[in-house]
């Protein structure tokens, strides 16, 4: 890792606040665009030789190897490491300001239906608990998929809930969602009720500050809680690609659905800007639209 590197992912830690994820998706794309430069331009590593006609050829290759999600994701890493460059006064300009990248495709988040919601939250009451560990992994397995959808949290935020986090008299929990941004949610009576419940027979602040352990009281990882999750969903046969964040999806649409204003779902979901949770109207429209088109006589 070059000097500069090094020096914009501590930044990026310190002074934005970064999150582990985007701390590596950001160090990946620009060994990724290092790599490339190696390869075709005969680089040396000096970061002042990289022109805009090498961040115009770089897209239009890296286009042809990925989505143009991740290449957005890419480019959006390089011009903030350029420009952090700048900043440093070690560069006089930013090859990849003003570069035209294609154009997202307008895609509608994916989430469950109401039916299918109830459906994956009553699977884990199923399950057999003859022994101390499988009570334990099926009262934390239905703890997590009622918080996830009761309160709409990121995966991040669910695993890093503590105890303290939680105001176990009204269920209200104080989350630190992205740029270590702190806000407050219900996270809903039946998510709360268990959550009693469960640390009554698991748990003590004592032997864990952490809600969601595994069986040695270690704090679970958001791979695990995603791998949970398919679990349940295979066992209620359901899409097995549905993610945590889609659970979030679906807690929004269906708040949507049900009346609930679109700014107070934004405070809920932590959104910084109302566009982003307008997604959710669109979603709304795309299903009155296909309704309309398979019940109205004059479609």
């Amino acid at each position: 890792m070059s000097e500069y590197l090094k020096n914009f992912i501590e930044a990026l830690v310190a002074e934005k606040r970064s999150s582990q994820y985007t701390v590596r998706n950001y160090s990946h794309a620009i060994g990724v665009f290092a790599d490339w430069l190696n390869r075709n331009m005969g680089w040396k590593g000096s970061w002042d030789e990289v022109t805009n006609s090498f961040a115009r050829d770089f897209i239009i290759e890296h286009q042809r190897e990925v989505s143009r999600k991740t290449l957005h994701n890419h480019i959006s890493a390089l011009r903030a490491f350029f420009r952090y460059l700048m900043q440093k006064k070690h560069l006089q300009h930013n090859p990849f300001q003003g570069v035209i990248i294609p154009k997202l495709e307008k895609s509608l988040p994916k989430f469950l239906t109401e039916k299918q919601m109830v459906d994956l939250l009553a699977i884990p009451e199923r399950l057999e608990s003859s022994s101390p560990t499988q009570a334990f992994i099926r009262s934390r397995d239905q703890l997590i998929l009622e918080c996830l959808y009761g309160g709409g949290l990121r995966v991040s935020e669910l695993v890093g809930l503590n105890y303290a986090n939680v105001d176990l008299t009204t269920g209200i929990a104080h989350v630190i969602g992205k740029g270590r941004k702190e806000r407050i949610v219900p996270i809903g009576d039946v998510a709360l009720r268990l959550l009693r419940v469960f640390k009554s027979n698991h748990h003590t602040v004592e032997s864990s500050l952490a809600i969601f352990t595994d069986e040695k009281k270690k704090r679970l990882s958001p791979r695990q809680v995603q791998l949970i999750l398919k679990k349940y969903l295979k066992l209620a046969g359901l899409p097995e690609d549905i993610s945590p964040h889609k659970i979030r999806h679906s807690f929004a649409t269906h708040l949507l659905d049900n009346g609930a204003d679109l700014r107070v779902i934004q405070e809920l979901l932590g959104h910084t800007n109302l566009s982003t949770t307008q997604i959710y109207t669109h979603v709304n429209m795309a299903r009155l639209k296909e309704t309309h088109k398979l019940y109205h006589p004059r479609p």
